[in-house]
């Protein structure tokens, strides 16, 4: 039989969604940096599909999870002179993954600097990093795209 779940609806709440716009990296030392987009953040369990036979004959398809898996995390923002990520990065490239490991925190502020959500990692370590696409006509701002694997995520109360 399913376990139930109760939700207590007796007292709405009242908060507003947060706005997603500003967030920080924090790496064990390693590098600090703010960025304006984030995605990729949680876990997801593999489905495993199982056909059994009810007691009456009628067959039925059972999901059951899986291995567990942690999402990668893509971090954007407009680039700048920093070059902390580049430098972990080169870790990596330069054979130095058992070095490049490092635990982190993702910190999400509300628009008066609140800090609102965070989330803890374990054992990340940068798969990519990327420059901007410049183009002579336009006039953007050239954005950076960093790519931290991660072993455990976990979001924690502020």
């Amino acid at each position: 039989m399913a376990n139930t779940i109760t939700v207590d609806r007796s007292s709405p709440t009242t908060e507003d969604p947060l706005p997603a716009f500003n967030f920080q990296l924090e790496v064990a030392g390693m590098m600090s940096g703010f960025f304006t987009e984030i995605s990729g953040i949680g876990s997801e369990h593999e489905i495993i599909e199982h056909k059994v036979m009810t007691s009456g004959g009628q067959e039925v398809v059972k999901k059951i999870p899986g291995r567990l898996k942690w999402n990668d995390i893509t971090l954007k923002r407009g680039i700048t002179s920093n070059m902390d990520a580049w430098e972990w990065r080169k870790q990596v490239e330069t054979g130095g993954i058992s070095n490049a490991r490092y635990n982190g925190t993702i910190s999400m502020f509300a628009q008066d600097g609140t800090l609102v959500a965070q989330w803890n990692f374990e054992n990340g370590w940068p798969s990519k990093v990327s420059g901007p696409a410049p183009k002579a006509d336009g006039n953007e701002v050239g954005i950076e795209e960093f790519t931290v694997v991660v072993e455990y995520i976990e979001r924690v109360s502020v």
